[in-house]
């Protein structure tokens, strides 16, 4: 899953670069589409940097401390953007975000969609430069779906295997249907055929460990991670450094780049880019007017970044009071007038939500039936709730947001919560916490109310709808349930005609607005970044993916 903390799009600063935290880390993440370049070994990668003037050298960028640089345990964006770069599955996403074989060199898929043959790359390796084989495939597998390894996203994101489920609840020592046919191919049967397995194997739950590294490192195996993707960790000094240098031993075309080095300590972002420390940065909304000058010297190295593929939320749990009441649920969607704020608060960095799938991503529905602001008919809902118009009677909400302690709450958050005091009467206790426990507890469902917001893993509605909404999900953090819209969402996994599905997920969109689990904020709007002119094919995607080994340098 691709858990993004929110506290970036309500400071004001942009979402381009989905920055941790106000002058905090920044990451390009949505980026515009381009086409990948042809594989190369080494010799033909050198010949072509000789000819066309492409040179490597070492990326500077301000970053932030990941809760975890293991795939399997990975739920969040900070940790996603670095283990993209260090390992590997057997299938990743295109620039252009499709689907490619990764670590297998092809796929084989039976008549009845149920059996994926992966026919691996012989040349694929691990960063030490032992060989990557099935049986390293199996074993990561079976790893990610051990009770002992506590992942949050294994039964998210392989459940769908045969046998996984038995090997984690602790009722199989290996998943029966993962199978080694020799050294270089594997075959895995999925319970029923669905259009988007290839598509969660992108994930990195599903990426391949080499298990002497894991299994000799201990606790400490990941200050010296033995991957398999373009990039190997070279240097990590908590709350300081983080550094990256090139694998030569990668499969595909290898990287340009010598090194990357990610500053952790903080700083501020514009001041350090226009101090050329640092080669990128987002733009925040107090800077936005000087670099849109086309007089000023930043503005030739100003870059439109089209908006990701994400959505920010408040969250509601459904089991506790007064969320347990929908007529509560939908009255606080009512109460908030959401282009106010987008003009006047996030001037126009980003754009009111009206619903759960963002704008231009499949199945998208742009005539939902949304939340206009309507503060009379939410006046009106509260009284007719269980818990009437006698405000005495309301439990006392609790809104957990992702920040340090005592920092300033974000301006859209202050925003929101004075407008359900004005026009409701409703006070809001506002508690932050620190981004990887406040993921801690967002998987272990302890909070009434919650600030956050979801990036698309894969480019299927089944990302969105039914990772967050079927009540058997892991990831299901409000608690919803609708038997209606999980009957649905289970027809939809097994529908063949991509027209058919994406018209019942129309409608279960529907269903689950009008059941207002959460609270819908923004989808990223027009944002900006700037990035050094020497820095080139520095590709601004929609999701987070791999495609740092892309970039290069050029005087």
């Amino acid at each position: 899953m691709n858990w993004k903390p929110i506290i970036a799009t309500l400071c004001g600063v942009l979402l381009l670069v989905g920055l941790v935290a106000c002058g905090g880390a920044a990451e390009p993440e949505e980026e515009t589409a381009a086409e990948g370049q042809p594989a190369a070994n080494d010799s033909t990668q050198e010949d072509m940097a000789a000819v066309d003037g492409r040179q490597g050298g070492k990326l500077v960028r301000l970053f932030a401390d990941p809760p975890t640089l293991d795939p399997h345990l990975t739920t969040d964006n900070i940790s996603g953007i670095l283990v993209n770069e260090i390992f590997g599955g057997l299938v990743s996403l295109s620039l252009d975000l499709e689907v490619v074989p990764d670590l297998a060199e092809s796929i084989d898929t039976s008549a009845d969609g149920l059996t994926y043959t992966f026919n691996l790359r012989r040349n694929a390796k691990f960063h030490d430069g032992s060989p990557v084989t099935a049986q390293d495939v199996k074993w990561s597998l079976e790893r990610a779906a051990a009770p002992e390894t506590q992942s949050p996203v294994a039964e998210t994101y392989l459940s769908d295997i045969v046998g996984v489920k038995d090997k984690l609840d602790g009722n199989a020592t290996e998943i029966s249907g993962v199978r080694v046919v020799d050294d270089y191919t594997v075959e895995i049967t999925i319970d029923a055929p669905k259009a988007y397995f290839l598509a969660k194997l992108t994930y990195p739950t599903a990426f391949i460990l080499d298990q002497d590294n894991v299994g000799d490192g201990g606790s400490e195996w990941l200050r010296n991670p033995n991957g398999t993707g373009p990039f190997k960790l070279a240097q990590y000094e908590v709350g300081e450094l983080m550094r990256f240098v090139r694998n030569d031993n990668y499969h595909r075309e290898p990287a340009y780049l010598d090194e990357i080095e990610f500053i952790l300590s903080g700083g501020s972002s514009m001041l350090m880019y226009e101090n050329d420390e640092i080669h990128l940065t987002g733009v925040s909304l107090a800077d936005l007017d000087r670099v849109l000058d086309p007089n000023d010297p930043l503005n030739a190295e100003l870059h439109n970044i089209p908006g990701g593929f994400s959505v920010s939320y408040l969250g509601m749990n459904v089991a506790e009071p007064p969320f347990d009441d929908p007529k509560v649920r939908l009255a606080l969607n009512l109460a908030i007038d959401r282009e106010s704020i987008a003009t006047n608060v996030l001037e126009n960095a980003g754009t009111p939500a009206r619903g759960i799938i963002p704008p231009g991503f499949p199945s998208y529905n742009k005539n939902l039936k949304t939340y206009d602001f309507d503060p009379e008919r939410a006046r009106q809902l509260v009284a007719e709730s269980k818990y009437g118009d006698d405000l005495e009677n309301l439990p006392r909400i609790t809104l957990n947001i992702t920040g340090s302690f005592g920092a300033d709450v974000p301006p859209t958050i202050e925003a929101i919560t004075k407008s359900w005091e004005d026009e409701l009467g409703i006070q809001v206790d506002i508690l932050q916490t620190e981004w990887a426990t406040f993921l801690d507890d967002l998987h272990d469902k302890r909070f009434q109310m919650f600030s956050i917001g979801w990036g698309a893993d894969y480019p299927d509605p089944e990302n969105f709808l039914d990772i967050l909404f079927h009540s058997k999900s892991d990831n299901n953090q409000t608690n919803y349930s609708n038997p209606e819209v999980d009957r649905l969402l289970e027809e939809a996994r097994v529908e063949r005609d991509r027209q058919k599905r994406f018209e019942t997920y129309n409608r279960i969109e529907q269903m689950i607005l009008d059941d207002a689990p959460w609270i819908l904020l923004w989808n990223s709007g027009e944002n900006y970044a700037l990035i050094k002119p020497s820095v080139k094919d520095y590709h601004l995607t929609q999701m987070t993916i791999p495609k740092y080994r892309y970039i290069y340098f050029e005087n």
